[in-house]
């Protein structure tokens, strides 16, 4: 008999009856990580970003503060949305908000899981691995009728260490010299009319030659934003050729749905897992680097 697949890391997914049995815990450090991505067509830019501020200001699970990932946690001398800062600034402003040795960090989002996802992994890229998801996020909590509250909470400052693991992003470079490399797969996190090259929205149309596509979206339970079962998202990663045994490099738009895929590539046992930060808002625009379509 084959052995039931599960994921290898339950004590980074919460789901809501846990969050609400834990919300006096002092030591818990709850933020809503909502960000919102309005599509549009005819500016010169892929989309425009809303901080999700507004929804929190008006509803949250109690106790929460609100992470605004582009406006706070992102490199702002960039040209690209939602880069990773370097590790000691990035830890910096986590501490500054409350995130720091001894406390335990649920992440959340409203609509889609990915903005969770994003923090978890920044936060594991500077070595801080008391952090979880709460599965269904702020759709969950509101669908089962659970209590809401409108009040800002801030946290006082705390003391973050950091700890660098440095192979959990990367640059355009090394996605470069991975392609053709059996070693490695370059796993497409995006919608599949995009990995085809039939939308144009991050410039050239198309894909990093020889990826694979594994959409973030099809990985999350459409109706209640909960994450797939294991043996679903473990079928989902095989079919599409991503092996234990490689180095997986995920991308998408802007390093966001990556992010998804990339937790729960973790979650499955998947040892070697980098984001490549940029993704398509930087491989689109570059001239220099190949793509593919069809």
């Amino acid at each position: 008999m084959t052995a039931p697949v599960r994921y290898a890391h339950p004590e980074a997914i919460v789901d809501t009856q846990w969050l609400a049995d834990h919300l006096r815990d002092p030591a818990l450090r709850v933020f809503d990580c909502t960000t919102y991505l309005h599509y549009e067509t005819g500016t010169g830019r892929p989309y425009r970003v809303e901080s999700g501020r507004r929804d929190y200001e008006q509803g949250h699970i109690p106790g929460s503060a609100f992470l605004d990932l582009q406006g706070e946690l992102s490199d702002q001398a960039s040209p690209f949305n939602f880069m990773m800062p370097a590790a000691d600034d990035l830890a910096a402003r986590f501490a500054a908000r409350g995130v720091g040795a001894g406390t335990r960090v649920v992440l959340y989002a409203r609509g889609n899981p990915q903005w969770a996802t994003r923090v978890w992994w920044m936060l594991r890229a500077i070595g801080f691995d008391e952090a979880a998801i709460l599965d269904g996020g702020f759709d969950t909590w509101r669908a089962e009728g659970r209590p809401v509250e409108t009040g800002e909470t801030r946290y006082p400052a705390a003391t973050l260490v950091v700890r660098p693991r440095p192979g959990l992003f990367v640059g355009k470079e090394e996605v470069r010299a991975a392609i053709g490399d059996p070693g490695v797969c370059i796993l497409n996190a995006l919608a599949p009319d995009l990995h085809r090259g039939d939308n144009p929205r991050y410039g050239r149309p198309g894909r990093i030659p020889g990826s694979v596509n594994v959409p973030a979206l099809s990985l999350v339970d459409a109706a209640t934003r909960a994450l797939g079962p294991p043996e679903a998202v473990a079928a989902a990663f095989a079919a599409a050729g991503a092996a234990p045994s490689q180095r997986i490099l995920v991308y998408c738009g802007g390093g966001i749905a990556a992010t998804l895929d990339a937790f729960l590539l973790h979650q499955l046992g998947y040892r070697d897992v980098a984001v490549y930060d940029a993704s398509m808002s930087e491989w689109a625009k570059d001239e220099t680097l190949p793509i593919e379509r069809g």
